[in-house]
């Protein structure tokens, strides 16, 4: 199998070419960028492989000519600007930015604050690859986010079996440093993170549309959830705590909570339910696992949802591994071996 790699030069990229370098199913791997100097962008792999690594200039003819898929690792703007030759020749496409999530081009435009470039029209084709709840996808795989995916695994089995006020949902999400990109900013300066917690983007975040898109796909009557991103002072690692009001009265809630993750997620090789415990960041950094744990408060009725992933794995590189296993029919865990680093 031979694939392609379309922007490779952030954290993102790079994790993507990690895994897809020990991938079982994979020949080769072919690096593809818009920058002009070819030979800056294959510097950065120097340290890490004894292999002559070639970046090659975008051209989608020879990408398709050359590959079976393309995973485009770019900046928001970018695919939608690029990927209309891949879609109109039916060419798959894996994507980690934002362009393919949202099916309305307007609600792009207003999270994103550019235009949408591709048409309604593809983008109600393109598959929303979480990839637990995905059975088959279309040719063109739009990647979720990090903060969605967190937030969207901890809520499914409530939202799905109607267990809690679907106008209740509060989320308190805190990611690492990473999970902002290698752009260079003051509010990822290293003297402004270190030893700090800061909001950002509170109630304006990219990743609250896509959010709500799948969960009135689960339940139409999805009312707006309240959402919160926080800059931690670790390089990766997402923490999702999620608030919601339980509409089940009965003295067995414990238990009821219980057996809807446990239906959700009993086959999921990469999710992880503590049955009476909570995660922290140290279980899934590293690695592509979802680790789930909650409590119930039977004064209040609320129950606590905290889902924890690596914002560079599941929230993006990793899970793009998974739609990449599950489009070719390949092993879901295939190239996803890694265990958390732990320490």
């Amino acid at each position: 199998m031979k694939v392609a790699i379309v922007g490779v030069t952030g954290y993102s990229g790079t994790v993507l070419w990690q895994l897809l370098s020990q991938h079982p199913n994979v020949t080769e791997i072919n690096i593809y960028t818009t920058q002009a100097d070819l030979e800056a962008v294959a510097q950065q792999f120097d340290w890490q492989t004894k292999q002559t690594v070639r970046v090659l200039p975008f051209d989608a003819g020879q990408i398709m000519a050359d590959n079976d898929v393309a995973f485009f690792a770019t900046p928001a703007g970018v695919t939608g600007e690029l990927a209309e030759t891949f879609m109109a020749n039916h060419f798959p496409i894996i994507d980690l930015s934002g362009d393919l999530r949202l099916q309305d081009p307007k609600a792009y435009q207003k999270w994103y604050h550019r235009a949408a470039e591709v048409s309604r029209e593809t983008l109600s084709y393109a598959t929303y690859g979480l990839t637990e709840f995905t059975a088959t996808t279309t040719d063109y795989i739009a990647n979720p986010g990090c903060y969605a995916t967190a937030t969207l695994m901890g809520l499914a089995p409530l939202v799905q079996e109607r267990l809690i006020d679907l106008d209740s949902v509060i989320v308190d999400a805190k990611s690492g440093v990473t999970g902002a990109g290698k752009k260079l900013s003051q509010a990822t300066h290293y003297v402004d993170v270190d030893e700090n917690f800061s909001l950002y983007k509170l109630n304006q975040h990219q990743h609250i549309p896509e959010i709500m898109q799948q969960l009135k796909q689960w339940a139409p009557d999805m009312g707006p959830i309240q959402f919160t991103t926080g800059l931690l002072p670790v390089k990766r690692g997402l923490m999702a705590t999620i608030y919601a009001k339980v509409t089940a009265d009965s003295a067995d809630v414990n238990e009821i909570i219980a057996a809807a993750f446990q239906a959700t997620y009993m086959d999921k090789p990469f999710v992880k339910i503590l049955a009476n415990d909570m995660p922290d960041l140290r279980l899934v950094v590293g690695s592509n696992m979802t680790a789930i744990g909650w409590s119930y408060n039977p004064v209040t009725h609320i129950v606590t949802i905290v889902s924890v992933i690596d914002n560079l794995m599941k929230g993006a590189a990793g899970q793009a591994v998974q739609n990449f296993n599950q489009y070719f029919g390949f092993d879901e865990t295939a190239g996803l071996a890694q265990l958390p680093l732990m320490i």
